[in-house]
């Protein structure tokens, strides 16, 4: 029993056992099953955060690609750096000025790589410093270029600091621009200040702009003028109705009839004194208003610098007029009359006159010429330079002084009160009495010169006039010595004449003895003398010297007074011994005239007549060019007459056998030009021995 219990136990108990094992499996199945459950409904939400997350990261990633693709399409560099100044991140503009790789930057200190420096930034610092997130900015330089940098600090809800971010703005060509501006302004000041014309700006009518040279030429300081109207300050009272009547056109539309013109004004200074300036107007637009800017230079002295030099070429022209007649006068009342001309004309003044000194009784001065606006006054003068009452003038003075004498008022003047009233009716004021020196120093006349204004002659005007009073004193003179000249010379050139017809009529009676011992060439001297003067003339020769020609040609055959009478007149041939003696007659002849005092060749052509163009001449044997023309023209001349006329040992042969034997021997004997000459004067001409 106890065994069958005890199995029964044991059974009992390992069925309950297994009842137990059995409801733990079932419960741990069910708990399994639960927890499967959970496990799965879990894994679902896990799965569904992980996507979440992946799309999160995805936008995130998509954003941060976004952010570094604006970043990078930005100009200025831009980086982010850590606590430790560590670059985090920066952009393609930053990139390009390290001018490193993006990876090789990351994580290095930003003042190691760029902008380089020894350590961070000030503005970094700063910023850094600050809980808020605050721009801080500084100037830097990197090289040739200039930032403008600005740094903010980024941090966390807890104050953390996360990161920084740099902005390096390039501010190179404005602050290049600001230096060039500023350079500008500078030059500007300089010149403004260093000008020596006014500058003045004008708006609205008043003044907006007064240089230091304004304040010197008008007297008022930019202090006292800036804000004012101009036209009441500086344009005189008649002009400023003008000047307001086109303003409002110029306010319109920057224009105006004097814009970009230079034109001469008369300007106001502060005093009220008026004066000449030279004034250039242009505009320009500021704000959206027009503005008048205007150079404005006094030209008073070179207004003066004109009237001086005017002066100075009145001088040189009245000087200029006054050497004309000095040169082209051929008389004295003719040069007298041209020097008053000259002053009136030239000059402008009322009355110019000259006068000689008259060694008569009343010492009187006679009035040789003038010229301008006389109306009977110098008849009514009765002029003297005596020392009395009426010789007291500056001309009497003048005249006894041989210095020049000078009244500036004749009004006023009490050595004028004589002849006040009728210089007051024609309008003299002042005049000047200028003696006419000659040669020994005594003074042998007066210029006297009248203005209409008083105090017209100065230093200047009275050394111009004293000098044109030398001149035609010199003039004068030179006058006189040329009439003296003229009487010498006509005397002389009659004396000449004279010699001259003595001289010929010697040479044509040497020639009629020479003839006479030569009954067969009687007249032959004279008829080569005839054709020769012909022949130059025909070529065109001057008058003189076809006079000349003739004179040799009538005596080219001189020499023969030394051959003998018999061989002369041979009435056979001749021998060879005999024509020896025959060729010496042209140095015979030159020998008998080379003593006489010719003022012409003579002896020359004579010795050479015989001479031929290609050297079978005597007695010299001459060639060409060597030969004188006068004594080509003669020996041309001779050769015609001697074989047309009779010789004592043939008839003539007549002229055309003459000219054909010139023609023939053209160019070898004789010079081609004469011979062509002595043809056209018998072919053409009509020319007979």
């Amino acid at each position: 029993m106890s065994d069958t219990t005890e199995k029964l136990r044991q059974e009992l108990q390992a069925q309950r056992e297994l009842a137990e094992a059995r409801a733990r499996c079932e419960r741990h199945d069910a708990e399994h099953q639960v927890a499967t459950k959970e496990l799965e409904e879990n894994r679902g939400a896990l799965l569904f955060m992980l996507e979440d997350l992946e799309a999160a990261r995805k936008k995130i990633e998509q954003a941060h690609q976004e952010w570094m693709a604006a970043l990078d399409v930005v100009d200025d560099p831009i980086f982010l750096h850590d606590k430790q100044f560590r670059i985090l991140r920066c952009n393609k503009a930053y990139q390009q000025r390290a001018g490193i790789p993006f990876h090789e930057i990351i994580g290095q200190p930003y003042y190691e790589v760029f902008p380089k420096n020894h350590a961070p930034l000030p503005c970094c610092l700063r910023a850094m410093e600050k809980t808020e997130a605050e721009e801080e900015e500084e100037e830097v330089t990197a090289g040739d270029a200039i930032y403008r940098s600005r740094a903010f600090s980024i941090h966390d809800e807890q104050g953390v600091h996360l990161y920084s971010v740099h902005i390096l703005e390039d501010i190179t060509e404005s602050r290049r621009a600001e230096a060039a501006l500023h350079e500008s302004e500078e030059k500007f000041r300089k010149i403004s200040e260093s000008a020596q014309d006014a500058i003045i700006m004008m708006a609205d009518r008043r003044i907006s702009f007064w240089n230091a040279a304004a304040e010197r030429i008008f007297g008022y300081t930019a202090a006292e003028v800036m804000g004012q109207e101009l036209h009441v300050l500086i344009v005189p009272e008649p002009a400023r109705a003008g000047f307001a009547q086109a303003f409002p056109h110029f306010q319109a539309s920057g224009a105006g009839p004097i814009i970009g013109k230079v034109i001469e004004v008369t300007a106001l200074r502060k005093g009220g004194e008026e004066f000449p300036a030279g004034l250039s107007v242009s505009a320009a637009q500021f704000g959206g208003q027009w503005h008048a800017i205007g150079i404005v230079r006094d030209i008073t002295e070179r207004k003066l610098a004109e009237i001086a030099i005017q002066h100075a070429n009145r001088a040189l022209a009245t000087l200029s007029a006054v050497n004309r007649a000095l040169v082209r006068a051929t008389s004295e009342d003719e040069l007298l009359l041209s020097i008053c001309q000259v002053i009136i004309g030239q000059r402008g003044y009322r009355l110019a006159w000259v006068g000689y000194v008259q060694h008569d009784e009343s010492k009187s001065i006679k009035i040789m010429a003038h010229a301008g606006h006389d109306e009977g006054y110098l008849d009514a003068m009765q002029l003297t330079w005596a020392e009395t009452e009426r010789g007291m003038g500056p001309s009497g003075r003048s005249i006894r002084s041989g210095v020049t004498q000078l009244c500036q008022d004749m009004v006023n003047d009490p050595s004028y009160l004589l002849w006040r009233d009728a210089a007051s009716q024609r309008g003299y004021a002042s005049d000047i009495a200028l003696p006419l020196i000659g040669e020994s120093g005594s003074v042998f006349g007066i210029l006297h010169v009248y203005s209409g204004e008083m105090n017209a002659f100065t230093p200047a005007e009275i050394t111009l006039l004293e000098e044109m009073a030398g001149d035609l004193a010199f003039g004068v003179r030179s006058l006189h010595v040329r009439h003296e000249r003229d009487l010498a010379q006509n005397k002389v050139q009659q004396q000449l004449a004279q010699l001259q017809d003595s001289l010929e009529d010697t040479m044509r009676a040497i020639a009629g003895i020479v003839e006479m011992r030569d009954p067969y060439t009687a007249g032959h001297q004279i008829r080569v003398a005839d054709l020769a003067a012909a022949i130059a003339r025909q070529m065109g020769l001057p008058d003189e010297q076809a006079h000349v020609i003739h004179l040799a040609g009538t005596v080219h055959d001189l020499g023969k007074i030394n051959v003998p009478a018999e061989i002369l007149s041979k009435p056979g041939k001749i021998t060879d011994l005999e024509f020896g003696l025959i060729k010496i007659h042209p140095q015979a002849g030159y020998d008998i005239l080379k003593g006489i005092n010719f003022p012409w060749p003579i002896a020359q052509m004579v010795l050479q007549h015989h001479e031929r163009l290609d050297g079978s001449g005597y007695p010299q044997g001459l060639k060409g060019d060597t030969i004188l023309l006068e004594a080509r023209i003669l020996a041309v001349a001779d050769v015609v007459e001697a074989i047309s006329a009779h010789r004592p040992y043939r008839p003539g042969l007549g002229i055309e056998v003459a000219l054909a034997e010139i023609t023939k021997q053209r160019g070898v004997h004789y010079d081609p030009r004469v011979v062509d000459a002595c043809l056209a004067l018998f072919r053409e001409q009509h020319y007979s021995l």
